[in-house]
């Protein structure tokens, strides 16, 4: 009799349904078809028992991540962060429209991000598009070709080819995009509040964080609720740093605007207090403010005031992070976090009580649901079989070495977490040494 299915894996502790029980999981082709208890019968071509000491949990979705290539590859590509992605237990990422060059922001540029990426992923990735000045018109061609959204940047970019749009060209955007039910993700600084702040060169990270006032997070997010609001169109906050913000954004949503917003790993591990001067690993925009600021950030995750954390992998060559000179102005802000993601937020989320079902929601279900990725984030039946296997009781020293980003220079160097993972599985193979990670188009994802 054929096996009635291609995989099976038996966990005695799996996330389903936001629950931590012990369960039987089938899987044919590439899908997950069934979900019975523990000691079931299956027959299957493999059967996988999962020791007591790990949890199986859905892949998890990283919806902010910087791949770079084409264009960029020497600070990263499309095979080293996906490589990254599948050891940390992501297994689906959407990659943001610049630093690439060209940068995502017509068609044509979107056919050549997808060959860059073709045969080069470990794990499954699909594109944002980007909204620039002067390219209205070409947000809907894309939206068409099957980006998950469009990215816009309201202050410099860091990057000349991929201009940031002022509150009306925003709001332009917002219009045009409400028409087809688009959604627009918004790096939330004003330009206006970081251009009359003090000058932000030299070492003392003091001064870094002085030249990002929360000011400017707040003016834009207000910017964004209002322009969300008065064009009915989708928003969404990327990074949240300022913990301030939290309350304004509950309160549009509370009067029905649609907005929702995101925080990173580094936000809710690192303080402000603990960088030292001249450490420009730490260097992020917005910046990492201080301890109570992240201790409210954790409240307003733990709250759902917060809705999902996602990496912002954001890396350069490790020249440009200045490391020679410890010039906080000079240095580039991004922050390499892809396989760490995952353990640096349960280290904080048990030290706070949370769990892994927490972690689940706010790593898988809500990255996933934020880019209309139907088959992603959950361990359910007509989901993709991604699975990752995680020992959330070990722990380890983190060695910028055994990173497989391109570059080795992490914040997290030397820093004790909790949480390894063990395997990983994409559309019920396991992820190894041969890409076979399929690229994503909204829609059919």
């Amino acid at each position: 009799m054929p096996a009635a299915f291609d995989l099976v894996i038996r966990a005695a502790a799996a996330i389903v349904d936001d629950r931590q029980v012990a369960a039987c999981v089938g899987v044919r082709a590439g899908r997950i078809v069934a979900i019975t208890p523990y000691d079931e019968d299956a027959v299957s071509e493999r059967v996988i028992g999962l020791g007591d000491d790990v949890v199986l949990l859905p892949g998890l979705v990283d919806s902010h991540v910087h791949v770079n290539e084409p264009g960029r590859t020497e600070w990263e590509g499309f095979a080293t962060a996906t490589r990254a992605a599948a050891a940390g237990g992501i297994t689906t990422i959407i990659d943001m429209p610049l630093n690439s060059v060209p940068p995502t922001v017509d068609v044509e540029a979107l056919s050549a991000k997808r060959a860059a990426a073709q045969g080069q992923c470990y794990v499954d990735v699909g594109f944002w598009g980007g909204a620039v000045p002067g390219n209205l018109g070409r947000l809907r061609p894309l939206h068409e070709a099957g980006v998950f959204g469009f990215k816009c940047f309201l202050l410099h970019s860091g990057v000349d080819e991929f201009p940031a749009l002022d509150n009306a060209g925003m709001r332009a955007a917002l219009a045009e995009l409400a028409a087809f039910d688009g959604l627009l993700i918004v790096h939330a600084e004003d330009a206006h509040s970081i251009e009359t702040a003090p000058d932000p060169y030299g070492p003392r990270y003091a001064d870094f964080l002085a030249s990002r006032p929360r000011a400017a997070e707040q003016t834009a997010i207000a910017a964004v609720i209002a322009g969300a609001r008065e064009t009915r169109g989708r928003a969404h906050v990327l990074h949240l740093a300022d913990a301030d913000a939290i309350a304004m954004l509950r309160q549009a949503r509370t009067d029905g605007t649609r907005v929702t917003v995101e925080t990173c790993p580094h936000y809710l591990t690192f303080s402000a207090e603990e960088v030292p001067d001249g450490a420009t690993e730490f260097k992020c925009c917005p910046p990492i403010r201080e301890g109570e600021n992240r201790d409210r950030l954790w409240e307003g995750l733990c709250s759902g005031d917060i809705d999902c954390v996602v990496s912002d992998h954001s890396p350069s060559k490790p020249a440009l992070k200045r490391q020679d000179t410890g010039d906080f102005g000079a240095a580039w802000g991004g922050i390499s976090s892809l396989q760490l993601a995952l353990p640096a937020v349960w280290t904080g989320a048990r030290q706070r009580g949370a769990s892994l079902v927490d972690v689940v929601g706010w790593m898988a279900e809500r990255p996933a649901a934020l880019a209309g990725l139907t088959r992603k984030g959950r361990i359910a039946v007509g989901y993709d079989a991604d699975f990752a296997v995680f020992a959330p009781d070990e722990t380890f020293v983190v060695d910028p070495a055994r990173l497989e980003h391109r570059h080795a220079l992490t914040p997290y160097a030397g820093r004790k977490l909790s949480g390894i993972v063990r395997r990983s599985w994409v559309r019920g193979r396991e992820t190894g040494s041969q890409p076979f990670g399929q690229l994503l188009t909204r829609g059919d994802a």
